[in-house]
Order: C-alpha cells, then sequence, then structure tokens
C-alpha cells in the first residue's frame, strides 16, 4: 500500500477512513478526551474514523486492538524500566524493542488493510516516549508507505523530567517525533511551536483543545443530583474543586494552601483523578500537607470515570461533567500544561476559575482577556482576599464574568476553529478542491468564508 501524495501539495487522494493511533483510547487523560474531540469533528465533516491502540472503549468494528501498543504492558513496563532514569542499555533490551516493533508495525498493515485507511492521526505516541516499540513501528509504517499522517503532539519528551536521563537517544531522534514529508506535525500551544521548531527544524501547525460551545452545558439534573452527597459534602459546604490528576505538576499544593488562609470551615477540596502512571509518593505527600494545614481534602476517583455507570457494589459512577455543575471553585494552579483542558472546561461551566500563570497559559490563553483569578506561583494575601469575597458573594455576581468568558472561548476554543484548521491541514493532502467542497454525498460542511 504506497501512497503517492507524500502530503506535499496539491495531490488526487481522497480521504474518507481516518485511522487514529495511540497507546490508549479510553479514560479522562487528555489524549483521550482530545482524540474523541477531533474524531467527533471530523466524523461531522463527513470522515469515517478507525482506532488503532492497546486499550480502546470504542465501537468494538471500528477498532483494532495490539496489546503491545499500550503502555501498561507487561513487555513494554519493562523495556520502559531498562531505558529510563539509566545511560547505557543491553542488547537484549535492544532486541526486545526492535521484536516488539515488528509485532507493532505487522498489525499496522493489517488495520490499514482491514479498515482501507486513507490518513493516520498519531495521538502522542510520537511525542512522549510511553511505548518506544510503537513509536518505531509507526514511524517505519509511515516511512515505508507515506501514508499521509496528522502527527497530534501534546507533550514532549524533552518536557518530562523523567525522560532526561535514558538509553534511548537514538532511538528518540529517530521517532520522537519524526521527520519524514508526509507527516504534518500538530502541537497544542506556541512554546511548544518554537521548541519543536529549534530542535528538529519541523514546521508545525498550532492546534488549541476546543470544546464544543453550541452544545448547551449539562447542569444539576436527576442523575447527578447526589454528587454532593456521594463525595461527603453538605449541601452548604464551599465545594473547590481540583479537576486533576494527583502530580507534581499540577501544584495541588496551592490549592491546599489557599483553603487554609480561607479560614473557613465550610471549604472542602476535592480532586477528580488518581495519580495514574506516575506513582503515589507524591499523592501521599499531598495528604500529608492537609492533614497538617487540617484541610479537608477528599479524593473520589473512583465513583468519577469518562462514562456513567455503577461500581460491582452499586455505587453511581458520575462523569467530569456531572461533577461540574456543583462547584463553586474551579482551582487550576498547575505549574505547567501543554495547554490546560481544565481552564476551558471552567468557562463552559460558567464556573469562577483561580488559574496559575504557566507558560501555555500566558502565551496562548491569556491575551484574550478571560475575567479569571490568577496567581503568579504562589498564593498572596490580596488572592486569599479575592477569592473570599467572590465566594461571599455567591453565583449571581459572577454571571457577567462567566457571559463574558464563555464568548470569548466560544470564539477561539470551539469546535469550528478546530474545523477550520483541520481543513487547511486537509488541503496538502487532497487538494485544495478536495479539501473545501468535498464530495456532496459524503461532506455536508459549509465552505470557509
Amino acid at each position: 500500500m504506497i501512497y503517492k501524495t507524500g502530503g506535499k501539495g496539491p495531490g488526487n487522494l481522497k480521504i474518507e477512513n481516518i485511522g487514529f493511533v495511540a497507546t490508549r483510547f479510553q479514560g479522562t487523560d487528555g489524549v483521550s478526551l482530545e482524540a474523541e474531540k477531533w474524531a467527533r469533528v471530523m466524523k461531522r465533516m463527513g470522515y469515517e474514523c478507525f482506532y488503532f491502540s492497546g486499550l480502546c472503549d470504542k465501537q468494538k468494528q471500528r477498532v483494532m486492538i495490539v496489546p503491545e501498543a499500550h503502555f501498561e504492558d507487561p513487555i513494554i513496563k519493562r523495556i520502559q524500566k531498562s531505558c529510563f532514569k539509566v545511560y547505557k542499555r543491553t542488547s537484549r533490551v535492544t532486541g526486545t524493542i526492535h521484536s516488539v516493533r515488528k509485532v507493532i508495525k505487522n498489525a499496522l498493515y493489517k488495520f490499514t488493510k482491514k479498515f482501507n485507511i486513507d490518513l493516520i492521526v498519531a495521538e502522542n505516541c510520537l511525542a512522549i516516549p510511553m511505548n518506544i516499540p510503537l513509536g518505531l513501528a509507526l514511524t517505519e509504517f509511515i516511512a515505508e508507505t507515506g501514508i499521509p499522517t496528522i502527527a497530534h503532539h501534546h507533550d514532549f519528551y524533552w518536557e518530562r523530567p523523567r525522560f532526561y536521563v535514558n538509553a534511548v537517544s537514538d532511538l528518540l531522534r529517530m521517532a520522537f517525533p519524526p521527520s519524514l514529508p508526509s507527516i504534518q506535525h500538530v502541537v497544542i500551544n506556541t512554546e511548544a511551536e518554537r521548541e519543536l521548531s529549534y530542535r528538529t527544524g519541523l514546521s508545525p501547525f498550532v492546534i488549541p483543545n476546543v470544546l464544543d460551545f453550541k452544545k448547551k452545558p449539562s447542569g444539576i439534573n436527576h442523575y447527578n443530583i447526589d454528587v454532593r452527597k456521594d463525595l461527603g459534602l453538605k449541601d452548604d459546604d464551599i465545594f473547590i474543586l481540583q479537576p486533576t490528576r494527583i502530580v507534581a505538576r499540577k501544584g495541588i499544593e496551592h490549592t491546599v494552601e489557599v483553603l487554609s488562609r480561607l479560614k473557613n470551615p465550610r471549604a472542602k477540596l476535592v480532586i477528580t483523578h488518581s495519580a495514574g502512571d506516575e506513582g503515589d509518593a507524591y499523592e501521599k505527600r499531598i495528604r500529608d500537607y492537609a492533614k497538617h494545614l487540617n484541610v479537608d481534602l477528599i479524593i473520589r476517583p473512583e465513583i468519577i470515570s469518562d462514562k456513567r455507570g455503577r461500581s460491582p457494589k452499586g455505587q453511581k459512577i458520575y462523569t467530569l461533567w456531572d461533577v461540574y455543575p456543583h462547584a463553586d471553585l474551579i482551582s487550576y494552579p498547575s505549574t505547567y500544561e501543554g495547554f490546560g483542558n481544565a481552564f476551558i472546561e471552567a468557562i463552559y461551566f460558567k464556573k469562577p476559575i483561580l488559574v496559575n500563570m504557566y507558560s501555555s497559559y500566558v502565551m496562548d490563553i491569556k491575551p484574550y482577556k478571560f475575567d479569571v483569578l490568577e496567581m503568579e506561583g504562589y498564593v498572596t494575601d490580596d488572592l486569599i482576599e479575592k477569592i473570599n469575597d467572590l465566594l461571599e458573594k455567591g453565583p449571581q455576581a459572577y454571571e457577567k464574568q462567566a457571559e463574558h468568558n464563555f464568548a470569548l472561548a466560544a470564539r477561539f476554543f470551539s469546535y469550528e476553529v478546530l474545523r477550520r484548521k483541520l481543513r487547511s491541514i486537509l488541503v496538502n493532502f487532497e487538494g485544495i478542491v478536495e479539501a473545501i467542497e468535498p464530495d456532496s454525498g459524503r461532506h455536508t460542511e459549509e465552505q470557509p468564508r
């Protein structure tokens, strides 16, 4: 299967079937959520979407599961342990890497043949080496076929200290990310664009994370009415929500300090996600810190998932969308974010938000002049005074700012923005006529103005 366009200029390729590739498409991690948004927009544009990964919760008839593609696969975990925080690797490790690479590459050929894939969307698997064989396999597959590819990068290995010391610098240069003519690289913030260009000479597009602002936010309803009770909150408690994983770069200690300095026994902090793949040392530190400052900390990831349902014990499972309407304040004191989904989500639900001025916020979000609470790396008396004032006045006093923020986000971070940017990329793959006015029987999007 050889593709003629090579991603260079208008060609005669007609894209119909798009294959998403990642370690997993499941859960509430940022990559899975953003991939779902891209797929949703592409479906609205008339394309069919299919999935290749090690773990996936999509329709079975559209999925190819390859266990070795998941970063939690035992072989992949052994490879990771042998390649990072060490300075050299053994020949046995190298052999294992390439053995798994062959398995995954063969599966990629079967995947594209089975679903007649015309274009690949690589979701972060060519940016961060959570699964080295997957990155190598996909790079070789693209090089051998010339298949048009959008490499959607959320974060790079050079942004994560745990990857600084490694024994695979040769492989990282080859595939994380690769430089191939049929790949259009996409990053989610301006800083990543500059850094990728500086390090590799590649010229990526910047496409921010988005939300469907045309869809009305869900409120408190018959299903989620018990969220507060199930989290252990009373109706008159002040619900401060940090909708993040428990990892060091999320700056949870700042939120704990805020609650301590509010000196309000009704203020409770809820963290929605677990630590994930980054260990539990930081979670222990946060629990101890909250206890030391006498802050009520609630961590209940077991009842918050990407889908509603019931636990084996009959406990109701909520989505993050069920939790947001109940919150009084969103706290987002991250020291680093690729973009900042929680910021846009808070604006979408018209909630007041406290945000630390991490770099991509300063460069890509702050210039639009959102009316939010900001901190510059540490909590001040002035910030505490503003938070107290906001909480005392209640949600009605925040309505004007909420509407202002919602209008800005709808203009700059909506599905319509994503659609326009994706269309401009497809010009390179399908040709100008195909991308702007696809076959009327399959595509129904309006022409760009």
